[in-house]
């Protein structure tokens, strides 16, 4: 997860305000769960929650009370709506347009799940939008993308050219946490349908019984819990871009229904009768080997020749390692910025060790990295002492080989080798101690033990 949210829970039923309380929390979100409209009205009048999920019966208020108070905050707070009363055609129209969603009582938990993951995505990319919009006085660019490496060049050269053309289907390949939607953004702000919405779903993260729903909408009384018409992120896009990240774990079935709305640009409702003609780019994304699951026949040959038109491959950070001290310096800007630290740069040795690192995780644990790196930091310069520790024991160990030192045959004075030791030491570290003494796998207490010996203090 990005950022954490701050959400506020309104609902009298305790026991699924409990159950989506421990979801959230354990998902990293800052929540607050309450029962009565006077905690809700005390609650909104101290903080203003970036989401807020709003049961409409509570017991000493109606719940459309606290509805129209966090209406008054704007689109900045979306309301996800939940009831087991009838409600009239006005008011879940009323519901509809505006930011959040509404559910209707009973609510399976994997819904539940679903509209909120979908809620919090949307609030992620309007701040992100909001951010581009400020930057660029209004205007629609790209998002930053640190990229000084060569490879990275020929990306954003490919993706110049895709922006600007009327491509309307383009897959995006790389390991997973290489900036697989940072790319798709990037096309999406930089083209003719920048104005218009950019809606992300993950393929992998939503029930594949509920992807359908949420990619093509749904129609009243087309399942159990279809209680009104429901807009899919095909129909809310119109106009502008679809990113479908992780398709390679969407469902064979679903494969098939997306490819008709690949090749006609049409789909209908679950449920419904009337198709729908839509104007959207998709751009699908994957860290999967589709070859290989077209082999083993988990992925339709049709769909894979009809997204792969325009392949953009990203390549992993240990392959574009004149990306990685770029990278580091700008999270450690934003990083400044977010926790007010003042860390100007990065040490030498932590440079080398964050250079000779294989990064697994690529750019987002680069960036898990240095965000804990930051927040850890009391000095002026990034240092070694609090990168991780499999980090360090990673560059330390990839520079030990088998030692080629030969005894000669007059011996050596075994002090003046552990001396040395110490002095090279504490000049790969620049004088950092604590450093220096993880690089001869020693103690504090004990390295500085011989430093006292050494006179090197």
């Amino acid at each position: 997860m990005e950022h954490p949210t701050n959400i506020l829970i309104v609902d009298a039923d305790q026991t699924l305000a409990k159950a989506l309380e421990q979801m959230l929390s354990d998902q990293g979100h800052h929540v607050e769960k309450l029962c009565t409209g006077k905690a809700a009205f005390e609650s909104l009048a101290r903080k203003t929650p970036e989401l807020v999920i709003l049961d409409l019966q509570l017991p000493d208020t109606d719940g459309w009370h606290v509805f129209e108070q966090v209406s008054d905050l704007g689109d900045a707070c979306p309301v996800v709506v939940v009831t087991g009363r009838e409600l009239s055609e006005q008011a879940v129209t009323t519901l509809l347009n505006g930011p959040g969603d509404y559910l209707r009582k009973p609510i399976s938990a994997e819904e539940l799940a679903a509209v909120v993951q979908r809620t919090l995505e949307n609030i992620r990319l309007r701040k992100e939008l909001a951010c581009l919009r400020s930057q660029k006085g209004g205007c629609y660019d790209q998002p930053s993308i640190v990229a000084c490496s060569r490879e990275m060049g020929q990306v954003l050269e490919m993706v110049d050219k895709i922006a600007s053309s009327d491509a309307a289907t383009v897959f995006i390949q790389g390991e997973s946490g290489t900036g697989k939607e940072l790319v798709a953004r990037a096309i999406h702000y930089q083209s003719a349908r920048a104005s218009q919405p950019f809606m992300a779903i993950n393929c992998a993260a939503v029930p594949q019984t509920l992807l359908e729903s949420e990619l093509m909408g749904h129609e009243k009384g087309a399942f159990t819990d279809a209680k009104n018409v429901k807009k899919g992120l095909f129909e809310l896009a119109d106009g502008g871009t679809v990113f479908l990240d992780e398709i390679g774990d969407m469902d064979p079935a679903m494969q098939a229904k997306l490819l008709r709305v690949l090749e006609e640009r049409t789909f209908r409702r679950v449920g419904g009768t009337r198709d729908i003609k839509v104007d959207v780019r998709i751009v699908s994304a994957t860290n999967r080997d589709l070859h290989k699951a077209m082999e083993d026949k988990s992925f339709r040959p049709d769909l894979y020749y009809r997204i792969g038109v325009i392949p953009v491959q990203i390549p992993p950070l240990r392959e574009r390692r004149d990306d990685i001290l770029p990278l580091a310096e700008f999270f450690i800007r934003q990083f400044n910025r977010e926790f007010n630290k003042k860390v100007r740069g990065i040490s030498r040795m932590a440079q080398k060790i964050l250079l000779e690192y294989s990064w697994p995780g690529n750019i987002r644990e680069l960036r898990n990295v240095i965000e804990r790196s930051v927040i850890l930091e009391c000095e002026e310069q990034l240092l070694v002492e609090n990168l991780p520790r499999e980090l360090v024991a990673q560059s330390v160990g990839d520079n030990i080989g088998p030692l080629n030192f030969q005894l000669p045959p007059e011996g050596v004075d075994i002090e003046d080798i552990e001396r040395e030791l110490i002095r090279q030491a504490l000049e790969m570290a620049q004088g950092n101690q604590t450093q220096a003494a993880k690089l001869l796998r020693l103690g504090i207490d004990a390295f500085r033990y011989r430093m006292k010996k050494f006179g090197f203090m």
